[in-house]
């Protein structure tokens, strides 16, 4: 059939999942094996997305504890190690785009295929899907904007990791300070400290806006609304 002449409304196209489960159709197979390696990708990239958080910790341990482990170390290492979580945000969040490119075929073919073969009374979430499909295997695209792929790792684990670094900042500045008061204790070379406070509180603020500020999602997280269902039913 020529692609132009798929009509994805089709009563055959329509009710294509109903037998995905029977022995004797072939196609079913070929898509077990598809999705398979869908979510093959997804883990892999997903174990991506791990190590990089993994090592953020790691280092922000090490540097915290360095810091704190002598009040005559300087306070502005801690910041160095705000710059590398920074960093170790800014690679996270391409690892995440590529993420959500598997995730987001995975996510298309559980809510077309495996849930409608399951319970064929419930029609298919997404007419085109197949088609939206095809053409992603013609031309694999990025599904979630830089930004928003930000804001996702901010919300999961950095936002957390700014907060309890920025802090500990703060703690190092005024309770172990040996400078002198703050905010001059937060002084780094010619730099007064209230000039280097503004732009701690400033980045800190600025992060709360990436992951909070409304915005219309592109990733197809299943995972987004934290609704319980007792699904046992």
């Amino acid at each position: 059939m020529n692609r132009d002449e798929f009509d994805p409304s089709g009563e055959r196209e329509r009710s294509l999942g109903a037998g995905l489960f029977e022995q004797e159709m072939g196609p079913s197979s070929s898509m077990a094996h598809l999705y398979r390696g869908e979510v093959h990708r997804m883990t892999r990239w997903r174990e991506r997305l791990d190590r990089t958080t993994n090592w953020a910790v790691t280092v922000m341990a090490a540097i915290l504890t360095w810091s704190f482990s002598d009040p005559s170390n300087p306070h502005y290492l801690v910041l160095v190690g705000l710059v590398t979580l920074g960093a170790f945000l800014g690679i996270e969040a391409h690892r995440y785009r590529g993420f959500d490119v598997w995730r987001s075929r995975v996510r298309l073919i559980q809510q077309n295929v495996w849930a409608h073969g399951l319970d064929p009374r419930e029609d298919v979430d997404d007419g085109a899907w197949r088609r939206k499909l095809s053409a992603d295997y013609y031309r694999p695209t990025l599904k979630v904007p830089f930004e928003e792929a930000v804001a996702h790792r901010l919300r999961r684990v950095y936002l957390a990791l700014f907060s309890i670094v920025t802090a500990a900042w703060f703690i190092r500045v005024t309770s172990f300070a040996q400078s002198g008061p703050w905010p001059e204790s937060a002084r780094i070379g010619i730099v007064p400290g209230v000039v280097v406070t503004a732009v701690v509180v400033a980045a800190y603020l600025a992060s709360i806006v990436v992951a909070f500020r409304p915005r219309t999602w592109h990733s197809r997280s299943e995972l987004r609304e934290c609704q319980v269902d007792d699904w046992r039913e």
